[in-house]
C-alpha cells in the first residue's frame, strides 16, 4: 500500500474553510449593519412622518379652537342683542301703560286731595300729598283699590297740616301697579 501523506492538504482545506468562514462572517456582519441602518432609516422616516401629521393636526386644532372661540363670542353677542331687543319690546309694550297709569291716578283722585309727588319704583307707586280731611284719603284709597290698574293701597304716614286747613293732613301711601290685561289672562 502506498503511503500518502494528506496532512498538507488538510491544512490547506482547514485554511480555506477558515477564510471562507471569516468571509461569510464579514458578509453577515455587513448585511446586518446594512439591515440595521435601513431599519433605523425607515423608523426615522416613519417618526418624521408622524411628527408632520401631529403638527398638521395641531395646526387644524388651533384653527378649530379659534373658530370655537369666535362662535362663543358671537353667541354671547347674540344673547346680548336678544336681551336688548327684549328690553326695547318691553318698553314699547309698556309705553301706553304709563299713560294709562297716570290717567287712572287722575280718575281715582278724590275731591279735596292733592298730590305733591308721585314716585314709581319697579311696580310700586309712592304717593305723597295733602288732603282736606281723612275721609278724603279713605275715598282715595277705596278708589285705588277698586281700580283695575292698582292694588293694595297702604297708608304709610299721616300728619296734620294746619296751614292747609282745619282738618287738612299730609299723607304718604304706597300702591302696587297692576295691568288688568295680564290679570285677566292669569284668571282665564
Amino acid at each position: 500500500m502506498a503511503n500518502i501523506n494528506l496532512l498538507p492538504w488538510r491544512e490547506w482545506e482547514r485554511e480555506r474553510k477558515k477564510n471562507e468562514f471569516f468571509a461569510r462572517l464579514g458578509l453577515v456582519f455587513v448585511l446586518g449593519a446594512v439591515m440595521i441602518f435601513a431599519g433605523g432609516w425607515l423608523l426615522d422616516g416613519a417618526t418624521d412622518d408622524q411628527h408632520a401629521r401631529n403638527g398638521f393636526m395641531r395646526d387644524k386644532i388651533a384653527v378649530l379652537d379659534g373658530q370655537i372661540a369666535e362662535i362663543s363670542e358671537l353667541s354671547e353677542k347674540r344673547e346680548q342683542l336678544l336681551a336688548r331687543m327684549r328690553v326695547i319690546q318691553e318698553l314699547q309694550g309698556n309705553r301706553p301703560v304709563i299713560v294709562r297709569v297716570f290717567d287712572e291716578l287722575v280718575r281715582t283722585l278724590a275731591k279735596g286731595v292733592f298730590y305733591n309727588s308721585v314716585v314709581m319704583s319697579s311696580k310700586t307707586l309712592t304717593l305723597s300729598g295733602t288732603s282736606e280731611s281723612n275721609n278724603r284719603i279713605s275715598t282715595l284709597m277705596r278708589g285705588l283699590d277698586e281700580s283695575g290698574w292698582f292694588s293694595g293701597p297702604n297708608l304709610k304716614g299721616l300728619r296734620e297740616n294746619p296751614q292747609a286747613g282745619a282738618q287738612a293732613s299730609d299723607f304718604q301711601l304706597t300702591v302696587r301697579q297692576t295691568n288688568p290685561q295680564t290679570a285677566q289672562t292669569e284668571e282665564g
